[in-house]
């Protein structure tokens, strides 16, 4: 019973593994930009903004697909 009740928890928030996966190297990678290649921390934003929003759109297409699919 309990074991059922952490695993939805955890289910809540990392349904899709490839956006938290997705999300977590594009954090990294522009957090790594803005400082060791000296991007310019608005730069850096409207990356991270873009670049969620992709991220995020691609989840959908795949969840909208494979719901679609049933």
């Amino acid at each position: 019973m309990f074991r059922s009740i952490v695993t939805e928890f955890v289910g809540l928030f990392i349904d899709d593994g490839s956006l938290a996966l997705l999300a977590a190297v594009l954090i990294a990678a522009i957090a790594a930009a803005v400082k060791l290649l000296a991007l310019p921390a608005l730069d850096g934003a409207i990356l991270l903004l873009f670049g969620s929003i992709l991220i995020l759109a691609d989840s959908l297409r795949r969840a909208a697909r494979g719901k679609s699919n049933r």
